[in-house]
């Protein structure tokens, strides 16, 4: 990698950075001031108005004279460890989980996620057969270890303790050399116009890579994850080809949804 890529990677990670302690920020005080945040980064006040613009699109600020206030309606919640992830939602997880296992068929490969919702997924799948799945996620890949029929693959990677979920280069890189027919993607946050979005920029890179990869993208998500945006987008939301939720996904997402041609599956 030549100096000009690696000074527009350094930038890149210094933009996300910021962005992300400008939104911490916001979440503590309900409020920013454009100049308290260019002295305290060291960067141009024109620089910060991009960074707030910039989440003000994302639906997580709103430009006010001087700086921001939190959209405390559309901003998604700070990133939580999957331990406490997994006791939100149990129930909704299971059965969202048990439509997407009955959607995998002998000979298909396919990726699952990192997750809670995903893990319930491959709890469900100990009785497939024929099956090849990949996953970035160390949790999933502990509940397929009981699969005997279905062939494991690790991205291997670096690991966020935090989500138990591996990324980087050599997570990248592993995917680049297959094909797969099925992606089961976990998100964040899905908002009809501004996409499926994630919290943290690496598992957001390598979910991405995963979409290319995949003949179909299936998002797996309970309901609360609707309606809200996170800082770090993964796709369009038409890129997606199936949703899989519960009875609670707001009717406007949900005719939304369909409206743009996406498969929606919603269980009790």
């Amino acid at each position: 990698m030549g100096n000009v890529e690696l000074n527009q990677e350094k930038r890149m990670s210094g933009t996300s950075e910021r962005r992300e302690n400008i939104i911490q920020r916001l979440r503590q005080q309900g409020s920013v001031q454009v100049n308290d945040l260019a002295l305290f980064f060291g960067v141009s006040t024109v620089t910060i108005r991009n960074d707030l613009a910039f989440l003000e699109k994302q639906g997580i600020a709103m430009r006010a004279y001087g700086g921001a206030l939190l959209n405390e309606v559309n901003v998604s919640v700070t990133e939580q460890t999957i331990a406490d992830k997994s006791s939100l939602n149990a129930s909704s997880k299971r059965s969202i989980a048990y439509a997407a296992a009955e959607l995998i068929q002998p000979g298909d490969r396919v990726i699952l996620d990192s997750g809670t919702t995903t893990y319930e997924i491959a709890r469900h799948m100990r009785n497939h057969k024929d099956v090849i799945a990949m996953t970035n996620g160390m949790n999933v890949a502990n509940a397929l270890l009981e699969a005997e029929g279905v062939e494991l693959l690790m991205t291997g990677g670096h690991l966020r303790r935090q989500s138990l979920s591996f990324y980087g280069d050599q997570a990248d890189q592993s995917l680049q050399n297959y094909h797969f027919d099925k992606l089961f993607l976990g998100v964040d946050a899905i908002d009809l116009e501004r996409g499926v979005s994630t919290h943290n920029e690496d598992e957001a890179r390598l979910n991405r890579r995963m979409c290319e990869v995949a003949e179909r993208v299936i998002v797996v998500t309970d309901s609360s994850k609707f309606n809200r945006s996170s800082l770090h987008k993964i796709i369009d939301t038409q890129r997606i080809h199936m949703v899989i939720t519960d009875t609670g996904i707001p009717e406007e997402c949900l005719n939304g949804l369909r409206r743009a041609g996406i498969d929606v599956v919603v269980v009790e």
